[in-house]
């Protein structure tokens, strides 16, 4: 195969959710000259020569357990805002190829296969559609919806778990940009020890949780005592609604909550709300309260808003995800990827603020370019 014609697969678990929908119709836009790639960081001068796949050469596909066809569910985005008034016609044959290629996921309901039957099945999928499109490699994503971290006396594997050890099973790298627990069961940490493929982080760092990895060395740099550091999320749609689900919301908390005692040295004061509010649709409300200490002890207080959509944040940093891991698998590269942590709240080591783990992503980009 010559190297132009070399495809990459991207497998997403929650293809016809927000945040899938959208890279798929972005990365559609992008290989059509229809819009510029804002936002991707791979498409920076730095990452010039590392031997990224192109996103012309991205072929899309997926589980989910949806069954709404993937150009309806970019009518719907389109209407609330998030894709541009028209795309979904534009790229109605790209995204009905795509739909073709969704699985359906599970379990669901009344399913009564067990857990190495539903892996078993989950990887056929993957390597199906990596041998019938005649892919080099196929990266898999978990973009679905945060679901609530197991307890200790469960013994089925969580769904994303399900999903995790099939991707390791086809033999793709993979990345889980939710909170939800994925490869960190301790059920797969054998698998994980032994699979020799790249795999990055958990929990995708967007919004309110990227804004508090900037601001936090700030105040230890300045060495200004942090008293107490609480915020509030106001979101709709999907997330919204799986967000109601305190299990659920508890689980997403923990990794805003751990960027600042990483890098505070200690978490501070104040608790992070989460409230679901439908009628914001896929469009997100996040504000931060932070008091501090200045000299002599007087009380000073930061506030900050961000007002955005979660799923048009989150694209691109997924194709991004999906390039450097396939040219990490093509590099020869295995095991934990701590040098993406910028992508992640809960990252594979390295360190925390924003500016070290975008350093430590550069120097990834040289490595990458001298491994060609």
């Amino acid at each position: 195969m010559t190297a132009h014609a070399v495809r990459t697969g991207v497998w997403f678990i929650g293809a016809r959710g927000s945040v899938a929908t959208t890279a798929t119709a972005g990365a559609a836009a992008i290989a059509a000259g229809l819009h510029p790639p804002t936002g991707m960081v791979t498409e920076t001068p730095p990452f010039t020569g590392a031997g990224l796949p192109p996103v012309t050469s991205l072929v899309f596909g997926g589980h989910d357990t949806l069954d709404c066809p993937l150009p309806k569910r970019a009518e719907a985005l389109a209407a609330g805002g998030v894709l541009p008034y028209g795309l979904p016609s534009a790229l109605e044959a790209e995204l009905t190829v795509v739909d073709a290629e969704i699985r359906p996921g599970g379990p669901l309901p009344g399913d009564t296969r067990g857990d190495e039957e539903l892996i078993a099945a989950f990887a056929a999928d993957i390597e199906d559609f990596t041998r019938r499109n005649g892919l080099a490699r196929t990266v898999v994503i978990n973009v679905a919806s945060t679901e609530p971290a197991p307890g200790e006396a469960d013994s089925r594997l969580p769904a994303s778990s399900l999903y995790a050890a099939a991707a390791l099973r086809a033999g793709c790298p993979y990345a889980n940009f939710t909170p939800s627990t994925g490869l960190r069961s301790p059920h797969l940490h054998d698998a994980v020890a032994s699979c020799a493929l790249p795999h990055a982080g958990r929990d995708g760092k967007t919004g309110q949780t990227l804004l508090r990895s900037v601001l936090a060395p700030m105040f230890v740099q300045r060495a200004l005592p942090v008293r107490a550091w609480s915020g509030t999320n106001l979101l709709g749609g999907g997330d919204g609604a799986a967000l109601a689900d305190p299990a659920a919301a508890a689980a997403k908390n923990a990794g805003k909550e751990r960027v600042l005692a990483d890098t505070l040295g200690a978490a501070p004061e104040g608790e992070v709300h989460i409230d679901d509010v439908p009628a914001m649709g896929d469009w997100k409300t996040a504000w931060d309260h932070i008091a501090f200490d200045g000299f002599l002890g007087s009380r000073m207080i930061l506030q900050t808003i961000w007002q955005g959509c979660d799923s048009a944040l989150a694209a691109p940093l997924v194709l991004d995800l999906a390039r450097l891991l396939a040219r990490s698998h093509e590099a020869g590269l295995t095991g934990p990827r701590p040098e993406l942590g910028f992508y992640f709240k809960d990252p594979d080591g390295g360190p925390a603020a924003l500016p070290e783990q975008y350093a430590a992503l550069l120097a990834f980009a040289d490595r990458l370019r001298a491994a060609r």
